[in-house]
């Protein structure tokens, strides 16, 4: 995996207006991930993907998440850094073979791995409790009974739910919690980060900053976007400076 240029941020941005989040998270992976093929990144455990994408986050804005974050109990806003590294609790690995997890639960002996992009592709616009049924169907890659298959379909409710479980420890990436605490009133509370939408929120933001640049600089001097966007940061503020003086 790689860094991506100015220009071909802008295009994954372009490319991706009006998209799903994880057609956005294919989209930027399949830029930076030359040497993958879409389909092979759409295989990749949604943890794992997450991981990368974190590592592209990193490339692409720093090393450290601006947070703002409301108290749920007093409504005060947190402002904090977050480094990038204390969310990763799976290293990157460069292979693509899915894990999977073996184990019995009530009787049944269950070969399961973590969800990915496909399925996600595979429950677009079902009912959520459809989405699970199929979620769960499509992750579960053998279930047994005194050696007799049983589908996916047919577990128990209490067996379905230690399945999940167990995909869940499978990929922990997955579900990223951050604690929090209110200097305010001492709150204390947990909040889920995704970081699909927050990377997707970070690069919507700069893109606008970045074409309003290039239109001020167009005006001003007559330049074409390519030749803009080919200048440092630091030229470009310079510029930027001198023509809105």
């Amino acid at each position: 995996m790689r860094s991506l240029s100015v220009s071909e941020l802008l295009a994954v941005w372009e490319r991706g207006w009006g998209t799903r989040p994880f057609e956005r998270a294919l989209a930027l992976l399949s830029a930076a991930s030359l040497e993958s093929s879409p389909a092979a990144l759409a295989r990749v455990p949604l943890g794992r993907r997450d991981v990368l994408l974190m590592q592209l986050r990193e490339w692409t804005f720093g090393p450290d998440l601006p947070l703002l974050v409301p108290c749920p109990q007093c409504g005060q806003t947190l402002e904090m850094a977050l480094p990038v590294a204390s969310l990763q609790t799976s290293p990157i690995r460069n292979d693509d073979a899915l894990e999977q997890i073996a184990f019995v639960a009530g009787g049944f002996e269950v070969c399961c791995r973590p969800p990915n992009t496909e399925d996600l592709v595979a429950c677009v616009d079902l009912e959520a409790s459809v989405r699970r049924a199929r979620l769960l169907e499509r992750c579960v890659i053998d279930v047994r009974r005194a050696d007799e298959a049983v589908a996916a379909s047919q577990l128990p409710e209490e067996v379905a739910l230690q399945v999940i479980e167990q995909i869940a420890a499978i990929d922990p990436q997955a579900d990223i919690r951050v604690d929090l605490n209110c200097p305010d009133c001492q709150h204390r509370w947990t909040e889920t980060f995704d970081i699909v939408s927050f990377f997707w929120t970070e690069i919507d933001a700069w893109a606008r900053r970045t074409l309003r640049d290039v239109h001020t600089l167009a005006r001003a001097y007559g330049w074409g976007e390519s030749d803009i966007l080919a200048l440092s940061p630091g030229r470009r503020h310079i510029y930027l400076t001198m023509a809105q003086a």
